[in-house]
């Protein structure tokens, strides 16, 4: 009694360039002459433009804080002699209150007149400069920055 044999099966795959078919026997060898499969990949322009969005996102996301840092040290190491803008590098600035006079003076009414200390100076007609903080020189951009880790 003879048992026939169907040929093997075929895989059809929209990826593999041509079909594979595999056989029942596993005690040949292959030789390296045996051709494999090839896998075809498409890549669509969508997707180019996706991995080239994604890489620039990735080098911007490290560069800049990077170029930041670099910039930062670079500064600190420099002199900085430039005087303060608002202040004239004095580190005081006029109080707009009483206008450096250290008295404000109320009209009461009837021609009554009442002179009293300023609140904002304390009298003293001046205010430290909130731009340099009273050193005088005008502070470098990234030094005005206060950048906190909220780790």
């Amino acid at each position: 009694m003879r048992v026939s044999v169907s040929s093997p099966p075929r895989l059809q795959s929209p990826f593999i360039h041509s079909p594979v078919s595999y056989t029942r026997s596993s005690s040949r060898l292959r030789s390296p002459a045996t051709c494999y499969p090839r896998i075809k990949a498409e890549v669509d322009t969508n997707t180019v433009i996706a991995i080239s969005v994604g890489v620039a996102s990735v080098a911007l996301g490290i560069g800049i804080p990077v170029f930041y840092e670099t910039q930062i040290d670079n500064a600190a190491k420099r002199e900085n002699t430039q005087p303060c803008f608002p202040c004239n590098g004095t580190g005081a600035q006029k109080c707009r209150l009483c206008v450096g006079s250290g008295n404000v003076t109320v009209e009461l009414g009837g021609g009554e007149k009442e002179v009293s200390n300023c609140i904002n100076c304390d009298g003293a007609g001046s205010l430290t400069c909130t731009t340099c903080q009273g050193s005088g020189l005008q502070p470098r951009y990234l030094d005005r920055r206060e950048f906190k880790d909220d780790d």
